[in-house]
């Protein structure tokens, strides 16, 4: 595997390629990561993944300075993947100059969930993903379903700018007990691990009561938080949302069968968990 941090010598390295296939990462690889390149040899060659924590994507009180770092150990696991070109820029490499230009999504989209919570997340997301393409130039690229909110905005961003790359959603890939890979899983407590499978267990409290034909979204929504609030979880969100654009549905879309989504985020301790489930 070629570890490559510069743009140009990316260039040089995949000149030629036409069916690139692209995993963009913060690092800190678990094997939700792993299955993600997996998928992507399925649908072209070489593999290419990157390494970047992007700073633009950091509220002013989030854990960029503290967001788990372990290159070397992900360079391993990368290897064993067999993955040709690993690229690893620095800041410095990636933004030569301050990134003053910045991709924004629409605001029924960027603003709400994720978005509401962490305002300006998905500018950064949509920026750094826009110029990871550009240096990569990839024709597919996997993305993870865990990051449902994400998925979609890249997803719709690739296609309103034309972009030559297919996005590919990689279904989330979950722990024994149902808990959904993270790398912010590493901050939980024993006691914190233990427990954080009831984020999951809450989302398929609000799928099966609706299976069932309890569509009362609004009381469900509520007492799945509730119950989250019981266990000593701080909830941001437990919405019922369409899936073919992430807003709320409305009794016509509930009459018709609206293919459906329930997303979630929660702290629990001082770990902020988010996970998803298709109804």
């Amino acid at each position: 595997m070629k570890i490559i941090s510069t743009i140009d010598e990316l260039r040089d390295q995949l000149r030629g390629q036409l069916r690139t296939a692209f995993v963009p990462t913060m690092g800190n690889l678990h094997e939700g990561h792993l299955s993600l390149m997996r998928l992507a040899r399925k649908h072209g060659d070489p593999v290419v993944a990157s390494i970047f924590v992007n700073r633009l994507q950091f509220g002013p009180n989030e854990d960029f300075d503290k967001y788990p770092r372990t290159f070397q150990a992900d360079v391993e696991k990368l290897e064993k993947e067999g993955v040709y070109v690993l690229f690893a820029p620095t800041e410095k490499d990636l933004y030569p100059e301050p990134q003053e230009y910045r991709v924004q999504p629409p605001d029924t989209l960027g603003n709400t969930l994720e978005g509401e919570f962490r305002p300006g997340f998905f500018n950064g997301v949509c920026t750094v993903v826009t110029k990871l393409f550009s240096c990569v130039q990839p024709r597919v690229a996997v993305f993870g379903k865990k990051d449902y909110q994400q998925l979609m905005i890249v997803r719709n961003m690739a296609r309103q700018f034309a972009l030559p790359t297919e996005i590919i959603g990689a279904e989330t890939f979950r722990a024994e007990d149902g808990l959904a890979l993270s790398s912010r899983n590493m901050y939980l407590s024993p006691e914190e691990r233990a427990e954080a499978p009831a984020l999951y267990q809450a989302l398929n409290f609000v799928a099966n009561e609706m299976r069932a034909g309890h569509l009362d979204i609004f009381s469900l929504e509520r007492e799945a938080m509730a119950r989250l609030a019981n266990r000593g979880w701080k909830p941001d969100y437990i919405s019922v949302r369409k899936r073919i654009d992430l807003q709320a549905p409305m009794a016509g879309d509930l009459a018709k069968g609206e293919p459906l989504v329930v997303l979630a985020a929660a702290k629990l301790g001082t770990t902020r968990l988010i996970d998803n489930l298709e109804i």
